[in-house]
């Protein structure tokens, strides 16, 4: 039986394929993901893990495969699916305020000719309270810190009131208040049933707080509990020569990926 079989399925992905400026950056990825469930997407700089989320959420086309939520396909609900991008990917230098960002997460409920009502207002300033932002709401984002800018565009994605969440590694370059705040996030979600992906390079976060691991390096390597995912076959499948066995714990030196772009992390789990 494939992993997830039997279980329902909130998240199908079949067989995807996605190409980018003309090369394949994401193949044979097929897994099912159960309703209200926390994947963490494991896998070295470049191996597609944002991909596979732009891709969720119709940025990248699917050169070949199928997405299902709820059995139908990708891009017939309405805000379903949400995602928080890495902040390296946001413009922080426009000229808009911290509610206005989170504001801008109803649009797909109100429309953009329409002006926000009370209910979407109220759901701002819930979202801004749980993620510790009302006192900076009427500030610039980019006054903002790192961190408290990840919480910005975390909190513009709950107001959609989605049922996938997309989180693009949300645990790199920020303080230990925003780490502490996201993980207690995740255990709200949890309740409320939705279901949550996050990309990080922390093997030993991904087997700690994540019921299931997908690790990826231009495809899928393995999907399931972390345990069963990360034995040294995968994870040096993988990382390759970045991922070194010290005492029985793994290390992944992430400080030099290839192409020079320096990441300036290293992480490291128990080996398996």
């Amino acid at each position: 039986m494939r992993e997830g079989e039997g279980e329902p399925a909130w998240l199908e992905i079949e067989e995807l394929r996605v190409a980018y400026n003309g090369r394949v950056a994401l193949c044979d990825v097929t897994l099912r993901v159960p309703h209200g469930a926390q994947v963490a997407v494991v896998g070295p700089n470049g191996a597609g893990k944002s991909t596979l989320f732009k891709a969720l959420v119709g940025l990248l086309p699917l050169q070949s495969g199928r997405v299902l939520i709820h059995g139908r396909p990708l891009g017939s609900h309405r805000d379903c699916v949400a995602y928080v991008p890495q902040r390296e990917e946001v413009d922080w230098r426009f000229p808009v305020t911290v509610a206005d960002v989170v504001l801008m997460g109803r649009y797909g409920r109100v429309g953009w000719l329409r002006r926000p009502g009370r209910e979407d207002r109220a759901a701002v300033l819930q979202a801004l309270r749980l993620l510790g932002l009302e006192e900076v709401a009427g500030r610039q984002i980019s006054e903002l810190s790192g961190g408290q800018q990840q919480r910005v565009f975390l909190a513009r994605a709950l107001v959609q009131e989605p049922h996938v969440l997309l989180m693009d590694e949300p645990f790199t370059g920020v303080d230990i208040t925003t780490q502490e705040i996201v993980l207690g996030l995740l255990g709200r979600l949890k309740e409320q049933g939705v279901t949550v992906m996050v990309s990080t390079h922390d093997l030993n976060l991904a087997a700690s707080r994540f019921e299931k691991v997908l690790l990826l390096n231009r495809r899928m390597i393995g999907y399931g509990p972390p345990d069963q995912v990360f034995t040294p076959q995968a994870i040096r499948e993988a990382f390759g020569e970045q991922a070194l066995f010290l005492n029985g714990v793994v290390v992944v030196d992430q400080c030099c990926p290839p192409g020079g772009e320096s990441s300036g992390t290293a992480r490291g789990g128990k080996r398996p």
